[in-house]
């Protein structure tokens, strides 16, 4: 279905900016459709940045309305005073997690089937600032759910490819690695691989980090590993823990989560969709705190946490409400992102329409390098 994202555009956002402007007047003054520029004090050289994206949106209606808030209290309550907040982020692109996160990284709207086991396209950020800077392979990672995202790390481009690619870490697929050899029952509530089609099992490529590489370059042996795994209840806890033990290893530069808890929406289990956002709620405070605690991150950090796209709209034709995001309507392609951390004005929310494909560029802007195939431009507000 066409749409016109001229007409369509003119009013997504506008719930949550006004719900921004009642829910936070209490902690100050927060200056509404301001175009104020960052100011980066670091050196390039000495910046890092954290990007969470989640594999799966969350609808106003269980998060920003006043009958969602009680679901996100650490975003709402802790990250977005201290954060750029953009009230309308707009994905034209394909509506499937992989191939979103692909364009995500890449600055372009790439064009492959969600369910293919394929690189992008198109040069990634990783690939551009490792090339651009000379950054060593330890200086960038992804830590991802594995229903394909084990190619999301470096692209098919011939000028780039697998020599400039970040390391991959895919903690569900490691863990049944290990299962592979001790099965248990236990373990299989962390083990779910994908909530759109049960049976699609991609094939393994890429720079992605096998069980016996992560022992030895996490220093962590596989039993804890595995006994970590006892005391958690989601496949996301797990990534954040892995995310946790590279932060304090090697401390990339440019590190990326994808949380992917809420996407068990497809399953139409309306409260698991519930219980993925607040998880994925506290998990971003938890990111947070490290990179608070952390002093190779404390000072030096920005990060940006964002859904890859939305979900359908309740009254959408065709649609299936928080299931899915099937239509392509306004709900499914409008979301939000907030930015903070060093150099970023606290406060501020943005609420022009702002593409997917602006990420890419505003990390080569914060990082010092070119994402010269990227669509989208650099985002002035915190660059």
């Amino acid at each position: 279905m066409a749409y016109r994202w001229d007409e369509q555009l003119k009013n997504p956002g506008t719930s949550r900016r006004e719900f921004l402007r009642m829910t936070l007047g209490s902690c100050g003054a927060f200056k509404f459709g301001a175009i104020a520029s960052a100011t980066n004090l670091l050196p390039r050289a000495s910046r890092k940045v954290v990007v969470v994206t989640f594999g799966g949106g969350a609808r106003d209606e269980e998060t920003f309305t006043l009958e969602g808030q009680e679901n996100i209290p650490q975003l709402l309550q802790n990250l977005v005073p201290q954060s750029t907040f953009f009230t309308r982020v707009v994905n034209r692109g394909i509506l499937g997690h992989y191939v979103a996160t692909a364009s995500l990284a890449t600055g372009v709207y790439e064009r492959f089937d969600n369910f293919a086991a394929v690189c992008p396209r198109n040069p990634t950020v990783f690939e551009y600032f490792r090339k651009d800077l000379g950054r060593p392979a330890t200086d960038t990672w992804v830590v991802a759910p594995s229903n394909g995202f084990n190619r999301i790390g470096e692209s098919d481009n011939p000028a780039y490819g697998a020599n400039f690619g970040a390391g991959v870490v895919l903690p569900k697929q490691l863990l049944a690695q290990f299962l592979s050899k001790e099965p248990g029952t236990i373990y299989q509530h962390l083990l779910r691989d994908n909530y759109e089609t049960p049976f699609y099992s991609p094939a393994l490529a890429g720079n992605n980090i096998n069980l016996h590489q992560l022992a030895e370059t996490l220093q962590l042996s596989l039993n804890d590993f595995a006994g970590h795994a006892l005391q958690i209840t989601s496949p996301d806890e797990l990534s954040v823990f892995i995310a946790k033990k590279i932060m304090r290893q090697y401390a990339p530069s440019l590190l990326w989560i994808t949380l992917h808890d809420m996407d068990v929406a497809h399953t139409g289990a309306f409260s698991l969709y519930i219980d993925g956002i607040q998880r994925s709620d506290r998990l971003c405070g938890t990111i947070w705190q490290e990179i608070q605690s952390n002093p190779e991150y404390a000072g030096k950090t920005t990060l940006f946490i964002l859904p890859d796209f939305g979900r359908d709209g309740d009254g959408t034709v065709g649609g299936n409400g928080f299931q899915h995001h099937r239509t392509g309507d306004i709900a499914s392609r409008t979301t939000w992102m907030m930015v903070l951390g060093h150099g970023i004005r606290q406060k501020v929310v943005v609420d022009r329409p702002v593409e997917s494909t602006d990420l890419a560029p505003t990390l080569g802007a914060i990082l010092g390098f070119s994402p010269r195939l990227a669509q989208g431009f650099p985002l002035a507000e915190v660059v």
